[in-house]
């Protein structure tokens, strides 16, 4: 398995990022809540999009659902969210 994509938070757009799970990348995304730094791993088994956070393992079914996800979280940039 290939080393996982790092990036922070709002680095890459919602299109790169599940390009990225859908090509088999896992992506470790840095993000910082209430001044302290945190990875959230974001994967895809093939079947079923999963963010897991420092508490709890998101499961989502569809990559509408994963998209709305990494938007809401702040995971990717404005740029994909601004053309839909």
């Amino acid at each position: 398995m290939a080393d996982p994509l790092r990036i922070t938070a709002g680095e890459l757009d919602e299109d790169a990022i599940l390009d990225a799970l859908q090509n088999g990348r896992r992506i470790v995304v840095t993000t910082t809540t209430l001044g302290t730094d945190h990875e959230v791993t974001l994967r895809y088994d093939g079947s079923v999009y999963y963010c897991d956070t420092p508490t709890r393992l998101h499961r989502h079914e569809t990559e509408r659902e994963m998209r709305t996800c990494v938007r809401n979280m702040g995971y990717a940039s404005d740029s994909a969210a601004d053309s839909e």
